[in-house]
């Protein structure tokens, strides 16, 4: 039984959508971990605002000395900076220290969060089958969760410290301003604190600018973490297919393929090169007026002498405080589109594993008391729909070998996928025994990456079998010369041949003991002396398995008691079980 979702995402706006991934770690098992970090990392920051305040509090006092040519006091006060320095960076190095700290546990949580929801129930099974448009889901466990938590941290407490900045610094800058007279119709109209809502007017400006230029770069970003994971995929793919593409000479098409989805990587950049580069001409343009900006605002009250020159760089100080404060936004506006197209890949990626796990099996599997598999009205649909058989009715008598045979392409290993419990496409029902542990052993086996004694032991772990048991189901199986390798982790599905992965797969099979095999074309790439000699060992070591396989070799059959046929009529699919002539018995 697969653990509840610990993520459930079901919010149409994009604050619920975002609050659904943030809130379930502050809430979990680790949440007073999480809390105690969170508040020592605001802490800080809150702290660093603080000191800044003090550092904007030296900048009169100090610039006063050195209009007042004070020597005395310059000393005083580069002692005062130089502690006040010395402070500040300790706080800086350990708030950034604990955030990181605080981002790579969340990182955890919510990795394996995705990972135990997308693995739950199949759904990986089940989203490749629909193909639900959930593109590279391995990156968007790996990449994506690591951006988020960074990102969302740090937006965060940037986000809070402009606040909390703003908060402080526009009571100072409103007493530093001082009244601004401007004649109106004849009058003049004093406007207190005038450089506090000129640095308002200023961000907002700013920000409006910022979102009109910038808006695009959101579907641009999305975009582009998906073109470069495709184009990252499909490199892997020609790694992990090397011999094939080797064999077939296909290295000009695997070229043009590759080329085709870096020209997507490259189209999108452009187009963010372009948006982007609208938008850091905005923002470097807004940035060196924003340096001048005060002085000229400030100059008149300095040179009428209203103002000392450590007045003035206090209040340009101030300013510069609440205008970085007030324009956040314009600063962050890239990171901000980055950050969302992160989000909807997460969200949107999560939604259809919800999807997924909560869709309804047209073919019902259930356990029952019986040891046999029965299958009782089933049809079996491919993923678009598509009929393949249909009022399929047969029971499988636990101890009678079964042999599926039939045409290629009737449905032989979907309906084999549906008798084993992992076809969700169709109809109808499929009874399995209560308890029972079952294997599948395809075509090309699965081979996961980890030490050959892992790989041998697969799913069990390799830490309920001994290395003597290891090592006779590899000799049984013709392959004892990998019994010396048992420690080593290489990419064992590249270095064995298709052959030896065969014969891997009934290693595994020797140590595990399943109480039902199903075999699809399992030793299709071994020959007739192996392949007698596995099927014999199958019978001799595991009396208790029932074997269900399809094979088109007529040796395979003297290996099964039963015969499932599958065959196209006039009216349709038709599945008839029938005994076969002749079994052989089993090995002595």
């Amino acid at each position: 039984m697969s653990d509840p979702q610990r993520l459930t995402i079901s919010a149409t706006s994009t604050t619920g959508r975002i609050w659904a991934l943030v809130k379930p770690y502050w809430q979990s098992e680790e949440k007073g971990s999480a809390w105690l970090l969170t508040l020592v990392v605001v802490g800080m920051n809150l702290g660093l605002v603080y000191l800044l305040v003090l550092l904007n509090e030296w900048n009169n006092a100090f610039y006063n000395s050195l209009q007042n040519k004070d020597y005395a006091q310059f000393k005083m006060q580069l002692q005062q900076f130089a502690i006040l320095a010395l402070i500040y960076i300790a706080v800086a190095v350990y708030q950034i220290y604990l955030r990181q700290l605080l981002q790579i546990r969340w990182r955890r949580w919510l990795t394996d969060a995705f990972m135990a929801d997308w693995l739950a129930n199949r759904n990986y099974y089940r989203l490749e089958l629909s193909n639900q448009g959930t593109d590279n889901p391995d990156q968007r466990i790996q990449e994506d969760v690591n951006t988020f938590t960074s990102m969302t941290l740090g937006l965060a407490l940037d986000l809070m410290k402009s606040v909390v900045t703003l908060a402080s610094f526009v009571t100072i800058l409103w007493g530093l301003s001082g009244a601004f007279a401007v004649a109106i119709g004849g009058r003049d109209v004093s406007i207190p604190g005038y450089m506090v809502w000129f640095a308002l007017l200023y961000a907002i400006v700013g920000t409006w600018l910022a979102h009109k230029l910038g808006r695009p770069l959101i579907g641009l970003n999305y975009n582009q973490q998906r073109f470069e994971a495709d184009f990252r995929y499909g490199l892997v793919r020609l790694r992990e297919n090397a011999e094939g593409v080797a064999f077939y000479r296909g290295e000009n098409d695997e070229r043009r393929g590759l080329n085709e989805r870096f020209e997507h990587v490259i189209a999108n950049f452009r187009g963010l090169m372009s948006c982007g580069k609208r938008l850091n001409w905005f923002t470097n343009v807004y940035d060196q007026l924003a340096v001048i900006f005060p002085f000229i605002v400030a100059a008149p009250r300095f040179f009428n002498g209203s103002l000392q020159l450590g007045g003035l760089m206090q209040t340009a100080s101030a300013f510069g405080r609440v205008q970085d404060a007030l324009s956040w936004f314009v600063s962050a506006y890239a990171s901000l589109a980055s950050w969302k197209a992160t989000v909807d890949r997460l969200t949107s990626f999560h939604e259809a594993i919800q999807r997924a796990s909560t869709a309804e099996d047209g073919i019902t599997v259930s356990a029952q008391p019986a040891r046999d598999i029965a299958a009782t009205a089933l049809a079996v649909r491919l993923p678009n729909g598509q009929p393949l058989l249909d009022d399929v009715a047969a029971v499988l008598p636990a101890g009678s070998n079964v042999l599926v045979t039939g045409p290629s392409g009737i449905g032989k290993s979907t309906l084999f996928r549906a008798l084993a419990g992992i076809w969700p496409f169709g109809g109808g029902q499929v009874a399995m025994p209560a308890n029972a542990t079952t294997m599948f052993l395809p075509q090309r086996p699965y081979l996961p990456l980890g030490t050959l004694r892992e790989v041998v032991a697969y799913p069990s772990g390799a830490a309920g079998f001994s290395d003597a048991d290891i090592r006779r189901a590899l000799g049984d199986c013709g392959l004892d010369q990998l019994s010396a390798h048992l420690d080593e982790a290489h990419r064992w599905s590249q270095r064995l041949s298709p052959g030896e992965q065969q014969r891997l797969a009934f290693a595994r099979v020797l140590l595990n003991r399943p109480d039902w095999l199903f075999l699809d074309e399992a030793t299709s790439a071994l020959d007739d002396a192996m392949e007698q000699r596995l099927y014999g060992l199958l019978r001799e070591r595991l009396p208790g398995t029932t074997l269900v396989s399809i094979a088109h070799r007529p040796t395979v059959a003297s290996f099964h008691t039963l015969r499932l046929r599958l065959a196209r009529e006039a009216a349709g699919t038709t599945v008839s079980l029938e005994p076969l002539a002749q079994a052989a018995p089993a090995p002595a």
